[in-house]
């Protein structure tokens, strides 16, 4: 009888989009629906064995991933390439596996990762609009400056002590933060941030967004943001921007197993053509005629 060659560990990599909205975070919950324990469920309905998914970073609930990276390891046949394909045909709508590839077993989602880059969205129209709504906050309230926004957040960069924009109950044992960047910018109706951290504390993203709109709105000074964060003063940080707008953009590693095109900018911008006038095909005509004799 021929004997069978026993099966190496594989370390496999994933890179993972995910909408947040009707997950309670990433991490694995107790009688909560999480982005992790779907993934792992869809692993072990292949592997018919527990299996630990591990991320490279702890997206709370309602915020959404376009690049978040984790591995698992694995005793199979299965070429590593393949699993991205195998797990999509088994998790549900709001989960896809862009890619899947053999890291070694040094190599690790979490802390091989140099940094992490975030992207939060604001929709200042007052009009609104369904399809930006689940990844967004619709502020419409009073006019935003972005350029003192941005100015507000040029102190930051560099290593830093954020016990400010620290939610209660981090399971960090410091709250230093080294910011790589960070800049703030509009694109028509849209204000984005987008800020790059070695790592991020607990709720950090929000609690920043939720001061720095204070900041664009002139109800409070650059100046004064500054002195909160720098002096710790968490008791004057009240407000949490809406999990919806926030979006873990991508993981950066000194040697990334992945593709630049399958990793690097895969949340899309919303685009509106304003001052846009449509010009109408020979089909569309009556509809217009329509509207015109509707109009009289």
């Amino acid at each position: 009888m021929k004997r069978t060659q026993p099966l190496e560990k594989q370390r496999v990599a994933l890179v993972i989009q995910y909408l947040g909205s009707c997950f309670h975070g990433w991490q694995w919950q107790p009688k909560r629906r999480t982005v992790q324990a779907e993934i792992e469920a869809a692993i072990i309905q292949v592997l018919e064995t527990k299996v630990t998914l591990y991320g490279a970073g702890r997206t709370d609930a309602g915020v959404h991933a376009a690049a978040q990276v984790a591995h698992f390891d694995c005793y199979s046949p299965i070429p590593a390439t393949r699993w991205a394909e195998i797990l999509n045909s088994r998790l549900p709508e709001d989960i896809l596996i862009r890619a899947s590839a053999l890291v070694t077993e040094n190599w690790h989602a979490r802390f091989s990762a140099r940094w992490r880059r975030y992207r939060y969205t604001l929709y200042t129209d007052k009009q609104p609009n369904l399809f930006v709504k689940p990844f967004s906050w619709h502020y419409y309230h009073s006019p935003l400056n972005e350029s003192l926004m941005n100015t507000a957040l040029k102190p930051l960069m560099g290593k830093h002590h954020l016990a400010a924009f620290c939610r209660t109950g981090s399971q960090r044992d410091h709250c230093w933060v080294e910011i790589q960047a960070a800049h703030c910018y509009r694109q028509g109706p849209f204000i984005h941030l987008e800020i790059q951290a070695n790592g991020f504390l607990y709720g950090m993203v929000r609690l920043l967004v939720g001061m720095l709109v204070e900041v664009g709105n002139g109800k409070r000074s650059a100046d004064n943001f500054t002195d909160i964060w720098m002096n710790q003063r968490r008791e004057e940080v009240k407000y949490s921007a809406p999990a919806k707008g926030l979006c873990l953009l991508r993981v950066g590693y000194q040697d990334c197993p992945f593709p630049y095109s399958v990793w690097f900018d895969n949340q899309p911008f919303f685009v509106f053509h304003q001052n846009f006038e449509p010009q109408f095909s020979v089909a569309e005509q009556p509809i217009n005629m329509c509207h015109q004799f509707l109009e009289n």
